[in-house]
């Protein structure tokens, strides 16, 4: 297994990359580096187009790794050696290539927004029973410094890179797996176990743009590395992000009804007012936009239908639902029906809702923030959070290194 040394500057990659440079900067590699630039260059002259760009970035390595084999500044160099190299090429081919590569199609985006507003709406009520994720494998500790490790994967350009995070998060559910089988002498199922993990631990971290960056790994990253471990790593959160994509109340061990009331809370408290260009008296357009109820008054009540009323109140019913899924406490109206609701109900449900979700967010905003200063300060030493694995370069050798050149 790769480690970590003790400064990511000075780690193998780091030293593959800068080697590369200072040949490349060698006068009698000049033919290589117009190569290079020649197709950097040229990559823009062409239309977005993520399989057609992937293949022209996998025939270049290719050719470029012959070039490279037969040139004279690697005569006699080792497989290794060779490996190296084409490395720091792909890391620096792909870092000047990014703006155009990365999410480079509006569908990209689309999807990437799609799959956080779901994973933002299933991390209010999902658990790892729902998963059927045996409490064995129930380690926080591990499981908040696997999510720390998939959380990294946006802040890199380099497709090896980004692929190490996913690698290093499934490294510690995989020694969590293992350490449970030895202690507790629990029988290893394989994906059985590993899957239901890593899913959970996707949906906790929410990683920024999952969809485009395994899109850009499985383009760009050389497809001589994509295999045996890191294949195997990188097929599970492929299927991990399918799973969410398509989770359904049926997906889980969770009751049907329990499930989409909990979706629709959940999509009630993460909505995003709009703003109101006509703005009515205090309170009615703030309510009309947190709940879609419109503007109740004593002359337009009596000129809505019963069911038009019916279906105001259902919705504000829900919101009143919402105060105990989230708080587990009684709230006034808990216990009243739609048809119970009056007018005059309407500030009172609207002041308690916003109440209770400020304060669900400011609890949900403290936890993380424990949660990481815990990592941080070396809180889990000893356990299975604490194995080191190789780690991509931090941000301010990746600013050196993003503005490299040859």
């Amino acid at each position: 297994m790769e480690t970590a040394t003790a400064s990511s500057s000075s780690s193998p990659a780091s030293i593959s990359f800068y080697d590369f440079l200072d040949r490349m900067r060698n006068p009698a590699s000049l033919d290589l580096v117009r190569s290079i630039k020649s197709f950097i260059v040229s990559f823009s002259f062409y239309a977005p187009n993520p399989e057609s760009d992937g293949k022209r970035v996998q025939d270049f390595f290719l050719s470029m790794e012959t070039s490279i084999r037969d040139h004279p500044l690697w005569a006699g160099a080792s497989d290794e050696e060779i490996d190296c190299a084409m490395e720091g090429l792909e890391k620096y081919v792909m870092t000047k290539l990014f703006s155009r590569a990365f999410a480079c199609c509006p569908d990209d985006l689309r999807i990437d927004q799609e799959i956080a507003e779901k994973i933002s709406m299933l991390q209010t009520f999902l658990r790892p029973e729902h998963l059927d994720i045996p409490t064995i494998l129930r380690s926080e500790s591990s499981w908040l410094l696997a999510e720390k490790e998939l959380g990294k994967i946006n802040a890199h350009k380099a497709p090896r890179e980004k692929l190490l995070c996913i690698m290093n998060c499934c490294r510690v559910i995989n020694n969590l797996l293992l350490n449970a089988s030895m202690s507790e002498k629990h029988v290893l199922a394989g994906a059985d176990d590993f899957l239901p993990v890593l899913i959970y631990v996707t949906i906790k971290a929410n990683p920024p743009q999952l969809h485009s960056n395994l899109k850009f790994i499985q383009l760009y990253r050389r497809q001589a590395k994509l295999t045996s471990e890191a294949a195997y790593y990188f097929t599970n959160l492929v299927s991990a992000k399918s799973f969410i994509v398509d989770l359904h109340a049926k997906s889980l061990s969770i009751d049907e009804i329990e499930f989409e009331e909990n979706m629709q809370v959940a999509k009630l408290a993460n909505k995003v007012p709009d703003e109101d260009p006509c703005p009515t008296r205090d309170g009615e357009d703030g309510l009309r936009r947190e709940t879609g109820v419109g503007t109740f008054t004593a002359m337009n009540f009596k000129e809505r239908s019963n069911s038009g009323l019916q279906y105001s109140f259902n919705n504000l019913f829900e919101l009143a639902k919402m105060h105990m899924i989230v708080t587990g406490s009684p709230y006034p109206f808990m216990q009243a029906e739609a048809r119970d609701l009056t007018v005059g109900d309407v500030e009172r449900l609207l002041r308690l809702y916003k109440d209770v979700v400020d304060k669900y967010t400011n609890l949900c905003t403290a936890y993380r923030h424990l949660a990481s200063s815990k990592l941080e300060s070396g809180h889990f030493k000893g356990s299975t959070a604490s194995c080191c694995y190789e780690q991509p370069e931090t941000s301010v050798s990746r600013q050196r290194e993003d503005g490299a050149d040859i």
